[in-house]
Formats: structure tokens, sequence, C-alpha cells
């Protein structure tokens, strides 16, 4: 299997973001945004993942962090999917993740279809200063560049900080399945159609 790297800038009149992703590596991050609870919820995918990440992220955080955050996902997306060669791969993958009273579940089909369906019934509105509704724009953002279909549900948790770290440490493990080589499959596209381009 060649190497499974790459990076991807994203430059726009709101936000200027480059994303570097090794999809076979330690789970080494380092990010610099303004926007500290995101990054430590990345950085559980990378972990999780073991997917090293380097990410740069400037954007109109005077205004409010959606740009930011939904940029983010996009150009993840796009890095992701420029690092993966679908051949042979796993393709779906799942996770069950627990942290104190939160439990949440992530499966991932890198189908070729973009497609989301998002249930986290929130406790409250915000951790710390982040708005939890930007972490729908974050998913979307990732979901239709990586081109993946994700389903995200939290199944209970009173703790909006434990609700979701425990999806992005599912989600960082669902991708660390589906992304894996599957030596039974002898380099072939994991389809009955013989594409996953939609």
């Amino acid at each position: 299997m060649s190497e499974r790297k790459a990076s991807v800038e994203r430059n726009t009149k709101e936000t200027q973001i480059t994303v570097s992703v090794n999809l076979d590596g330690t789970g080494v991050f380092n990010m610099k945004s303004g926007l500290p609870f995101l990054e430590h919820m990345l950085e559980q995918v990378a972990r999780h993942g073991l997917i090293d990440m380097q990410i740069v992220a400037e954007g109109d955080l005077d205004i409010d962090a959606h740009h930011t955050v939904e940029d983010l996902g996009i150009t993840l997306g796009q890095a992701v999917a420029k690092a993966l060669d679908l051949t042979g791969i796993r393709r779906y993958g799942h996770a069950y993740v627990p942290l104190d009273e939160a439990l949440s579940r992530v499966v991932i089909d890198f189908s070729g279809r973009p497609g989301l369906e998002y249930q986290i019934p929130f406790k409250r509105g915000t951790v710390g200063d982040f708005d939890v509704d930007l972490f729908f724009e974050f998913f979307q953002g990732f979901v239709n560049h990586a081109k993946v279909t994700l389903h995200i549900d939290n199944i209970r948790g009173n703790n909006a900080h434990h609700q979701i770290e425990t999806v992005f440490k599912a989600f960082g493990r669902a991708v660390r399945m589906a992304i894996e080589a599957d030596p039974r499959m002898q380099g072939t596209i994991p389809s009955t159609k013989g594409t996953l381009s939609g």
C-alpha cells in the first residue's frame, strides 16, 4: 500500500486553512485555530483514529466561529479523500464509545455518497463559549467533501462535554476501522458495482 498522506489548503475571504494528514500515522496532532475546544475534540480523532494531523486555521472569529468550524470540516474531508485509495479497504467502520454517563455510536461508510444523519440531544447550548450547534456544521462539511455516509447518535448523556467527546472519539475509531486494509479484498474495490464514486 502506498503512502496515504495529503495536504490541502483552503483560502477564502473568511478563512485560511491548511490541513495535512497521514492516515497511517500514530496519532501525532498539532493544531492552531483559536478554538481550543474544537482542537481538543480533533485531537481525539487523531489519537483514536491513529491519524497524524497538522492543522493551521485563521478565520473571522471576531464575527463568530461558524465559518472557521465549517471550513475545517470541509478541508479535513478534502484531505482524507485525497489521501485515501479506496481499493482494498474495509469501507465500513463503527464504534461505540462511553465517557462516564455518556455513550455514543458512530457508523461510517466510504460510499462516495455524502450523507449525514446526526442525532445529539445536547443538554446545553455551549461548552465553555463554544456553540454546540457548530459541530453539525463541522460534520456536514466533512461528509460533503470526504464523500462518506455518516451516522452519529448520542445514545445517552447528561453532560454536553461528555456527549460530544464520545462522538469525536467514536468518529476517530470508526474512520480507523473503515480505512484499514482488508487482506481478503486483495486490492479490489469493496462494492458490487465495482466503484465507490457515487
